[in-house]
């Protein structure tokens, strides 16, 4: 089977830490060649952050922080590959489609080789770094759990930081007056 990468939000939050974010559910590259022979100094804030732990959405060109490996039909992967090409050519001036392909082909199967031997619904995250001897890449992978914590489904078997829950009740709470108590003054 092949297993490619989609990108995923368990949260809101890239939407805040990136610019542009990727859409949930787009397939993913790592997107480091977005960042070869740049100065990371150069950078803005959001591209460090994306520099630092983003996956390109292929659709978008957005950032994700996470990516969930996907069974996929090799349509599927031909599908990506003709995506990125023509993302090549238009935001980054390739040539032609002609031109584009051998390189998305190539990080599409570098985006492939990462899935290769993880569950379907495994998160993968990514880390960066640049030194002087250019860009390192460190992945770590989080395996679902049955269940979750909170019963949510559509998490997939991850669970979030916190969970709300809201009430009907009403509860006025004075958070001056319970670090006054805390310090005992």
């Amino acid at each position: 089977m092949i297993r490619l990468p989609r990108t995923i939000q368990l949260d809101r939050s890239d939407n805040v830490i990136f610019a542009p974010a990727a859409q949930p559910g787009e397939w993913a590259v790592s997107g480091t060649f977005l960042f070869a022979g740049r100065d990371p100094e150069a950078l803005s804030r959001k591209e460090r952050i994306a520099l630092r732990s983003g996956f390109l959405g292929t659709r978008s060109f957005g950032w994700s922080t996470l990516v969930s490996v996907t069974l996929v039909r090799p349509q599927d992967r031909d599908d990506m590959i003709a995506q990125l090409a023509q993302q090549l050519v238009e935001r980054l001036g390739a040539p032609d489609l002609a031109t584009a392909q051998p390189a998305a082909q190539e990080e599409v199967a570098l985006a492939e080789d990462l899935c290769r031997g993880h569950a379907e619904g495994t998160l993968i995250g990514l880390h960066r770094t640049h030194g002087a001897d250019g860009i390192r890449e460190q992945f770590r992978t989080l395996k679902p759990r049955d269940t979750t914590a909170f019963s949510a489904r559509h998490l997939g078997g991850h669970d979030r930081a916190f969970h709300i829950v809201e009430t009907d009740e009403e509860e006025n709470v004075d958070l001056a007056a319970l670090i006054s108590e805390k310090s005992g003054s």
